[in-house]
């Protein structure tokens, strides 16, 4: 999860507003209160919407209380505490940026990363025996990720099926919804089809970067760049047709089974993630909307 699903704030109510803002506080609160501050600096609103949307299958009310916290030391904050979903958030932040770790040390030998995994060790195996299939899942998907990475996969669906099965591990293994195969199916499907869109994303914002660098990105070998033939910017122009139907076309399944979900409270809110804030990211991204801090979180 890197930091692409947000909420489209033009569009929200006030309340709104500010329930989201004390899922994402809360979320970084977990992950202080029970895995110490360090790991707070990987967090994003990704972790948030994931927590809105499993909290949204239940009906109680949130529990919200005012605290400080260290990036607002003077500002009380409004903080959901006492929330399942958002303490499992805090956990899938944790695990996944871990993998993201050991994926920058493989693949630049980053000193940096080297020294945060090391100190993310210990957090991260406890949690990996609390859910030992959801790391198993990335582990797996991630070793086969890197091996397409190496044969420089020209399959865009390929390489963005291993990211999606993650994503499809992370909504559905929060214990509470397990019990039910219907609701489990149809988070399957949101979480699939978002990581096929996180994927696709994230190549595309990161193409100029890859370019220069030289690391891997699926859409250059899909497309067959040739630095001899044409500018970075022609070549993004040339792919963006078939790579903004392909980032629609993974929203819209998304909110095909989204629609099936029996929401019991805050749907403004989550509607306004699904059917504002990724298509907001989505025409940013692809260079046809509104820069980010005019329309979005």
């Amino acid at each position: 999860m890197v930091g692409y699903v947000v909420a489209d704030k033009p569009e929200m109510k006030v309340k709104e507003y500010e329930l989201y803002c004390s899922y994402y506080c809360g979320v970084c609160k977990s992950i202080g209160r029970r895995h110490g501050l360090l790991p707070r600096m990987i967090l994003s609103y990704d972790s948030a919407f994931l927590a809105v949307l499993l909290s949204s299958l239940k009906e109680e009310e949130e529990k919200i209380i005012r605290q400080h916290c260290p990036v607002h030391p003077v500002k009380k904050k409004n903080i959901c505490v006492d929330n399942g979903a958002v303490d499992y958030a805090a956990d899938v932040m944790i695990i996944l940026a871990y993998h993201k770790l050991a994926d920058d040390i493989k693949d630049e030998n980053s000193i940096k990363a080297r020294a945060m995994k090391l100190m993310f060790e210990s957090t991260y195996r406890t949690l990996e025996e609390k859910y030992p299939d959801l790391c198993a899942v990335a582990e797996s998907e991630l070793e086969s990720l890197g091996r397409m990475e190496k044969e420089k996969c020209g399959s865009v669906d390929m390489t963005s099926d291993s990211f999606a099965e993650i994503m499809k591990a992370v909504f559905t293994g929060y214990p509470e919804v397990n019990r039910s195969e219907t609701v489990k199916k149809i988070l399957g499907s949101i979480g699939f089809h978002l990581g096929k869109w996180m994927y696709l994303i994230d190549a595309l914002d990161d193409i100029d970067e890859n370019i220069k660098d030289g690391n891997y990105n699926p859409l250059i070998y899909r497309f067959g760049y040739d630095s001899g033939k044409e500018s970075a910017e022609e070549f993004k122009k040339r792919i963006l047709p078939h790579t903004e139907f392909l980032l629609f076309h993974y929203l819209g399944e998304m909110s095909k089974a989204y629609d099936l979900l029996e929401i019991k409270k805050n749907r403004g809110l989550v509607d306004n993630i699904i059917y504002f804030g990724l298509n907001r990211k989505t025409e940013q991204i692809t260079g046809k909307g509104k820069k980010e801090d005019e329309r979005s979180l």
